[in-house]
């Protein structure tokens, strides 16, 4: 079961336009815009994926799924 969640990871990781793109965008220093890293989310076919990757593993840092840390942690707050 483990093997098949990690092949699973690994394949829509594989898609996401993040991976063909500079990482720093999605990484952005303290006060920096996060502009770049949404807009490319925005097209991204396993957007969904990444953000329930994201909040499954409690990301606390970049970009994950078009949301920024703080977005994560409001929508996580909302859905209770």
């Amino acid at each position: 079961m483990r093997e098949q969640q990690l092949t699973d990871i690994a394949e829509w990781q594989e898609r996401a336009l993040c991976a063909q793109t500079d990482p720093e965008s999605f990484f952005p220093e303290k006060g920096g815009s996060t502009r770049e890293a949404k807009r490319v989310c925005l097209s991204c076919e396993v957007r969904s994926e990444c953000l329930e990757y994201a909040l499954g593993h409690d990301e606390r840092f970049g970009i994950w799924g078009g949301l920024s840390e703080r977005e994560r942690r409001r929508l996580k707050k909302l859905a209770g």
